[in-house]
C-alpha cells in the first residue's frame, strides 16, 4: 500500500491485476485501485473533483479531470474516512498512475489541493 499526507489529509492505495481481454482488436490489461482518503486534520473538508495522469508504457500519457469520486462529493469530518475502488485499462502490462484531489475547507473556506502519490501497476507476468 502506498500513502501520503497533504495538508492532514492521508490517502492510501492498494493496486491490483484484474485481467487480460481483447477491445477492438486488442489485448487490454485492466487494473484495480482502491483509495482511502482519511481526514486527520480538524477542520471538516470536501473532495469536489479530481485530476489524473495515467501513464502506459506503450502510449501517451493519459489526463483525466472530473467531478467528485465514482459520482459522490464526500465530506469528511475530522477522524472520517472515505474508500472507493475504480480501475482503468492500459494496452501494456506496466503503466502507473498520479495525480491529485481538489478539496474545500469548510473552516476557512479555502480550496486546496491533495495530492496522490505515483502508483504502478504490473501484471505479474511482466518484468520490470
Amino acid at each position: 500500500m502506498i500513502t501520503q499526507i497533504t495538508k492532514g489529509i492521508k490517502i492510501s492505495v492498494k493496486t491490483s491485476f484484474e485481467g487480460t481481454f481483447l477491445k477492438n482488436y486488442k489485448i487490454h490489461f485492466a487494473f484495480g485501485y482502491r483509495i482511502t482518503i482519511e481526514n486527520q486534520s480538524k477542520d471538516s473538508v470536501q473532495l469536489t473533483s479530481r485530476h489524473w495522469q495515467i501513464f502506459d508504457s506503450l502510449n501517451d500519457i493519459e489526463i483525466v479531470d472530473g467531478e467528485g469520486v465514482i459520482g459522490k462529493k464526500p465530506v469528511l469530518k475530522p477522524g472520517e474516512s472515505h474508500t472507493y475502488s475504480s480501475g482503468c485499462l492500459l494496452t501494456s502490462p506496466i503503466g502507473a498512475m498520479r495525480g491529485h484531489f481538489n478539496m474545500v475547507n469548510f473552516t476557512s473556506t479555502r480550496r486546496f489541493r491533495v495530492m496522490i502519490p505515483t502508483f504502478k501497476f504490473h501484471a505479474p507476468f511482466a518484468l520490470n
